[in-house]
């Protein structure tokens, strides 16, 4: 009998220890938007860029009111079962940590320990002139104070905590550092930004101390997490992929499941923390 695609990767996973790289696949389960997946790719999505946030006051107000606008559903978003799951299979024992490209901190609401944030997260703020920061909450209630009478109500929530918005941004005040009134950004990595060093060597740590490298919810069309696959096909380190639709390092994999997260990632879990579970249900 032919093994399922499901079967195959307990049978990789089995006795290794486990790196994980997350995408933003792993959150449309609690409600926030892709890039890149199956609903979302054809949709033209128009994020801000590093060098025009820090060079366009425009850009600036575009960002912060299209941000405040979709922040409350962002902030209020829960973990899924595919993120317990992971919390559960760190506790017991089988993984060496979480490299995650995702911005919104469901992993260590699941209970998730080790997590490498390679963009950061949209729960801080950080003046780009003296490095101070403050919580994101607190920066809400500022936009807020500052635009009183800003009725805009989003569209349709994009990724990253965006919203789309049918109203110029060009009255929109945005609030300056409370330290030095410098330019604040979200504590993330935008698109044309480099993720920091420090942040990159703590992921190489976690994925060197892995036996195989195990990719959940990214299309890996960011170079930022497809090094890691790159780097495990050179070092013939075994790969397996879990994503809604087909990824470009689908070739390095040893094998491939296009699977909600939601429903494989527990039944993984269940499988390789108690081998005696009856697996055919996730085949």
């Amino acid at each position: 009998m032919i093994p399922s695609p499901f079967h195959t990767l307990v049978d990789l996973l089995r006795g290794r220890r486990v790196a994980v790289l997350t995408g933003a696949g792993c959150s449309t389960e609690s409600g926030i938007p892709d890039y890149r997946g199956p609903e979302t790719r054809r949709k033209a999505r128009n994020p801000v860029q590093y060098q025009a946030f820090v060079g366009d006051e425009a850009a600036r107000q575009r960002y912060w009111a299209r941000s405040a606008a979709g922040w409350p559903r962002f902030s209020q978003a829960q973990p899924n079962a595919g993120h317990h799951a992971l919390a559960a299979m760190e506790h017991g024992g089988l993984l060496t940590g979480l490299i995650t490209q995702n911005v919104d901190r469901l992993h260590q609401a699941a209970g998730s320990q080790r997590v490498v944030e390679l963009h950061g997260a949209l729960s801080e703020v950080r003046c780009l002139d003296c490095g101070h920061q403050e919580p994101r909450t607190a920066v809400q209630q500022r936009l807020d104070a500052l635009n009183p009478r800003w009725t805009a109500r989003p569209l349709e929530l994009a990724p990253d905590g965006d919203a789309e918005l049918a109203v110029s941004t060009s009255a929109y005040r945005v609030p300056t550092c409370l330290a030095c009134q410098g330019v604040l950004k979200p504590n993330v990595v935008f698109f044309g930004e480099n993720v920091p060093k420090e942040r990159v060597a703590a992921a190489w740590a976690v994925y060197d101390a892995a036996d195989v490298l195990l990719v959940a919810g990214s299309s890996l069309a960011v170079y930022s997490g497809y090094r890691f696959v790159l780097r495990a096909a050179k070092e013939g380190k075994p790969v397996a992929i879990l994503n809604l639709g087909a990824t470009r390092g689908d070739v390095h994999a040893q094998v491939c499941l296009s699977e909600k997260l939601g429903t494989v990632l527990p039944a993984l879990a269940d499988a390789l923390l108690d081998p005696a579970q009856d697996l055919r249900r996730a085949s």
